[in-house]
């Protein structure tokens, strides 16, 4: 398979062009799920049938999430649910990536203090260590992820034993957690409380810090992986960390406006509305003297604080590639100045 350089086109620094199907061109999907395979209850529209033509053409999938509280084989179950075929062996959690830290430093047998769910406590025993839930156990370190039952008492176990010297890790840093209900603390904002009281930062796992990516590079055999997620503040950051493309879909979080306002480091490398970008080339972006093309659509890098302007007709998506060439261009662009051509591709 040739390496990606060979097979996309455009200029550097801006969304990439490919003649072929992403999932032609790259062997692993490394996809987020809330928000990318589904939102809520219910799979996002049109996902299971990509992604099964997308595995049709070669490209292995696997479903890479911050989330640490379940196990493999409990997320592999509700994606199955949803329609789209999954195994345990094609679930990356960063309670893995975080027990693969703790290997890398502590001695087979180690206790470790656990603060999370089962997926946690199940990926430190994959991992030969012995999970404890009390200082008096002498924890070799702490490790943190999310879980709805974790108690003042627990916490302060974990701030006792990072006191007393016990390495501290985090399956990651996410300060809050989408629900139905709206936004609720996450992960991050749980483990202030032992940072606070002890003066000891976690060092975290999970996306965008590199150690989930390289866990999923590895569990997962890739060679050319494509990172595919929703936030532009984990998934897409934790790619461009990690060196990867990455493919941002509009089916979550971000919404065109971000994705145009999105600043260098949190930049994708390919962008479409939904997971049937997986399936169809790319179109290269064209730049001449400040003025960016892309499908049928034209637009020009903004002078000063002057508004984006979008001329043309065509697919919508293309136009918001535009878009993103002229605002990554520019100096610095304002939420105020996007708004008239964003409204143009609205119709």
């Amino acid at each position: 398979m040739p390496a990606d350089h060979d097979r996309d086109t455009g200029l550097a620094g801006f969304l990439r062009g490919c003649p072929d199907p992403l999932s032609q061109v790259y062997d692993v999907a490394l996809l987020d799920l809330d928000g990318v395979v589904y939102l809520g209850d219910a799979a996002v529209p049109g996902a299971p049938q990509a992604l099964a033509k997308a595995a049709d053409a070669g490209m292995r999938l696997a479903f890479v999430t911050n989330n640490s509280s379940r196990t493999p084989s409990a997320i592999a179950a509700q994606v199955a649910g949803f329609g789209v075929p999954a195994t345990a062996g094609d679930v990356v959690t960063s309670a893995q990536a975080a027990a693969t830290l703790l290997a890398a430093r502590l001695a087979p047998g180690s206790a470790v203090l656990v603060v999370g769910g089962n997926g946690l406590r199940a990926a430190v025993r994959e991992r030969g260590f012995r999970p404890v839930t009390t200082v008096l156990e002498r924890p070799a370190a702490v490790v943190q992820g999310f879980a709805p039952g974790i108690g003042y008492s627990l916490l302060c176990e974990a701030a006792l034993a990072v006191q007393a010297g016990a390495w501290y890790v985090a399956s990651n840093g996410d300060a809050t957690m989408p629900t139905g209900r709206g936004r609720q603390p996450g992960n991050g904002a749980l483990c202030q409380v032992v940072a606070y009281s002890t003066g000891q930062q976690p060092v975290v796992a999970g996306k965008p810090e590199p150690p989930l990516h390289a866990e999923a590079v590895t569990r997962t055999g890739a060679r050319h992986p494509l990172v595919v997620g929703d936030r532009l503040d984990t998934d897409i950051e934790g790619a461009v960390r990690a060196g990867a493309p990455s493919l941002l879909v509009l089916t979550g979080v971000t919404r065109p406006e971000d994705a145009v306002l999105a600043r260098p480091g949190q930049r994708p490398a390919y962008l479409a509305a939904d997971l049937s970008g997986l399936l169809a080339p790319h179109p290269p972006i064209a730049a001449e003297h400040g003025v960016f093309r892309c499908g049928g659509w034209t637009t020009r890098r903004p002078d000063g604080d002057s508004p984006l302007v979008l001329d043309g007709s065509g697919d919508p998506i293309d136009g918001l590639r535009a878009l993103c060439a002229a605002a990554w261009s520019a100096d610095h662009v304002t939420p105020e100045m996007t708004r008239p051509a964003l409204a143009a591709l609205q119709g």
